[in-house]
């Protein structure tokens, strides 16, 4: 009888689990997914209660038959893939694969690669959880019915290879809504005043104008701002109120997924895909020693905050030892969840403290190194006593204004002597000392600072503020924050300048078709409740025929309504509110092959179009073609002047007459266009010679109607007439024999010249 077969989903962990279980047990890597919907079709039949059409992933025929071969006539097989809806899945379709007559199928959940813990799931073992495999099938077919039905209409209304997500759609949404609100927010003028006093023991400090004859100041402008200054000139100083408290601040609890994100893209500088790159490395195994890999840290997609009671009686002993009594709490601290959040796993923490980074330091990368730290210390510090702030509130008055100073020093440092979320450690920068001074002393004023400040527009999002965004609003799991992030940038609607995510035209285009034809599918609440909707499915709480119609049907509506409705950008093209320039009809932007660009609608009657750009207002306008940028290449199709473009891919030549003509050329290294200024030799030919480069990169001169006229030459064509035939030019050619000649291709001319 062959050994009990473990099937893992990653490779990686394969040498971490052989290593515990020994030599009873088979352990094979299924590499991911091994079934999966087609990719050439929608593989959903939408009639038959949207029964999805599963099969094998092409590529893997080598990973299932080493499955069956490792398997054989083994009676136990243990389902390992990761502890999550995916894994689930995974867990599934191996079982559909390997099943046999008299086998059985177990479910084991490795929280975290641990000998203990290895050991106790494979002694432990659960059965298959259909209720999270329906909820992750749901989800498939959701996205697969969104992504394959949508997206054609984006390929017709607008360009090729364009896609629209369930999710990643309304993530667009909100990228594009922030920017909007950008662009129509109006900022206003204000001023402060600081005043920079000292006590006569010359301590000084700042403090900030607040009120004036009791209620809060406004000052408007720089008027106000100097009437202000030159009242309190000649106005005594004086101490009105001290106020003295000291406040408990407890720690953040150990990350869940999006915390992580947040804290690893403003802290280390990572990208949410990195970070879950690199969390996923500490989770599946990290040699400590030949022969001695450890899984470092728990499964790191979760959203639940819950932590082991030993895991936190073991953290309270090494803070204990490292920091002393009075850092550590006498019992465990726990932090409770949200109602909507999945409690499947514990939050993200080491699998022990006692590896901690100093230790497991030589054997870590960089990155490696950097997150766990971070988890780490996040996770111990949860455990510390709280920290003690004493806070100073000092208010100064000068005739009817009272001017406010606060300062906060650390009293005791709890769990903040470990850890620190970066934004604590911005407050702590901007700590204000303030001298130990009581009520109605008398301050000397040094100076007044007037300042003026203008309010600021919502900021863009940046990774880290985006996945906060998702996570409050309810789009998408811990588990899709990354790819999310990364697919809205791969297909370019987004821009990612200095770190922050501006909507490029192409994605405000998309977000506003899709907008405007699915009003509800891309609903930021709609789709909230549809994550809410799949969490019931996997609860038990909901059934995935009933969640799948619900959706289904106004889906299916707004789908036919936008087959027929949706603008197409190609045809149509968007309304602009601009007047063309030559016959006063509005101009719209369209989209081609080289991009976006706006046209006159009046087209073909009238063929005005041009680049455009969009300010910081958001306000569009022609961008009019440079003098420098029309150039004496000849159109071949039509004759016109040919224009220098910069397009996504490099520069090119489009013919001026677009869009009657819409003839191009690339600029490119690769079949660079220069033109001699001379006409093709062949008969009845319109074209000129231009310069090339082979592909080889050789230089050669042939007519600019290619492939219509296929003249060429490797000689280089001089604008000289032939004085032997007339011939309207003369090629150059260079030899080591005969050097720099002039020379007459004419058929029967053999005039030759040396240079």
């Amino acid at each position: 009888m062959n050994k009990p077969l473990v099937v893992v989903e990653s490779p990686t962990k394969v040498r971490t689990i052989k290593k515990y279980l020994g030599n009873d047990y088979n352990v094979v890597s299924t590499i991911g997914h091994i079934k999966d919907l087609p990719a050439k079709k929608i593989g959903i039949n939408i009639e038959d209660g949207f029964k999805p059409e599963y099969e094998n992933i092409p590529g893997k025929q080598k990973v299932i038959t080493t499955l069956k071969k490792e398997a054989g006539d083994a009676t136990d097989i243990y389902l390992a893939a990761d502890p999550d809806r995916e894994g689930e899945a995974i867990a599934w379709h191996t079982a559909d694969i390997l099943k046999k007559k008299g086998r059985k199928f177990h479910r084991v959940l490795f929280h975290e690669l641990t000998k203990n813990a290895i050991i106790a799931a494979i002694a432990s073992p659960e059965t298959l959880n259909e209720s999270k495999y329906e909820a992750q099938k749901a989800r498939r077919i959701l996205d697969r019915l969104v992504g394959y039905q949508i997206s054609p209409l984006l390929w017709k209304k607008v360009k090729s290879g364009l896609s629209a997500g369930r999710v990643q759609s309304v993530a667009l949404r909100i990228i594009c809504e922030r920017e909007r609100a950008i662009h129509s927010f109006i900022s206003e003028e204000y001023w402060s005043i600081t005043a920079h006093l000292e006590t006569k023991e010359k301590s000084a400090f700042t403090a900030k104008l607040v009120k004036k004859n009791g209620k809060k100041i406004d000052i408007p402008n720089e008027d106000t701002s100097s009437q202000i200054v030159n009242e309190l000139s000649n106005t005594p100083f004086t101490v009105q109120k001290v106020q003295k408290k000291s406040t408990v601040r407890n720690p953040f609890p150990p990350f869940i997924t999006s915390k992580l994100q947040q804290e690893a893209i403003t802290k280390l500088r990572f990208s949410a895909k990195k970070t879950m790159i690199v969390a996923q490395q500490l989770y599946e195994g990290i040699d400590l020693g030949p022969g001695e890999p450890v899984g470092l840290i728990t499964y790191m997609r979760t959203d639940s905050t819950r932590i082991s009671k030993e895991s936190a009686e073991e953290a309270l002993s090494l803070i204990r030892d490292t920091f002393g009594e009075k850092y550590s709490l006498k019992e465990p601290r726990f932090f409770k969840n949200n109602k909507k959040v999945q409690d499947a796993h514990e939050a993200i923490r080491p699998s022990s403290v006692y590896n901690t980074p100093e230790k497991v330091a030589p054997y870590l990368s960089k990155d490696q190194l950097e997150l766990y730290t971070l988890i780490w210390k996040r996770f111990v510090a949860s455990q510390m006593t709280q920290a003690i702030i004493d806070k100073v509130t000092v208010s100064v008055s000068s005739g009817p204004y009272i001017f406010n100073a606060s300062g906060s020093s650390v009293k005791f440092p709890g769990f903040m002597s470990l850890y620190m979320t970066a934004d604590d450690e911005q407050e702590d920068e901007k700590k204000n000392m303030l001298p130990d001074i009581s009520e109605d002393t008398a301050l000397n004023l040094n100076k007044l600072d007037p300042k003026q400040h203008f309010t600021q527009p919502p900021p863009r999002f940046s990774e880290a503020s985006l996945v906060k965004e998702l996570e409050e609003k309810g789009i998408g799991r811990p588990s899709t924050y990354a790819a999310i992030l990364s697919t809205i940038r791969e297909k370019a609607y987004v821009d990612f300048i200095k770190g922050y995510f501006k909507p490029s035209e192409l994605g405000f285009i998309v977000n506003d078709l899709l907008v405007e034809s699915f009003p509800n599918i891309f609903n930021i609440d709609f789709t909230a409740k549809m994550e809410d909707d799949l969490d019931r499915i996997e609860g038990d709480e909901a059934k995935a025929i009933d969640v799948l119609s619900s959706f289904y049907t106004p889906f299916k509506s707004e789908l036919d309504k936008a087959s027929e409705e949706m603008l197409s950008v190609k045809g149509v093209g968007l309304p602009t509110g601009l007047k063309c320039p030559e016959c006063a009809t509005e101009l719209k932007i369209k989209v081609g092959k080289n991009g976006h660009f706006l046209a006159c609608s009046a087209y073909p009657k009238c063929s005005y179009s041009r680049n455009y750009n969009r300010d910081e207002k958001g306000v569009i306008s022609p961008v009019n073609v440079p003098e420098s940028e029309i150039t004496d290449l000849v159109c071949e199709k039509c004759q016109k002047p040919m224009v220098l473009k910069h397009g996504k891919y490099g520069d090119f030549y489009a013919c001026s007459g677009y869009p009657e003509c819409k003839n191009t050329q690339s600029a490119n290294s690769n079949g660079r266009v220069n033109n001699t200024g001379i006409k093709c030799p062949e008969k009845n030919c319109s074209g000129e010679i231009v310069e090339k480069k082979s592909k080889r990169g050789k230089i050669f001169y042939g007519c600019s109607r290619y492939p219509e006229c296929t003249f060429a030459t490797w000689d280089k064509p001089v604008p000289k007439i032939c004085p032997t035939c007339a011939a309207i030019f003369l090629l150059e050619k260079t030899t080591k024999k005969s050097g720099t000649v002039l020379h007459c291709m004419a058929e029967g001319c053999d005039y030759k010249e040396s240079i």
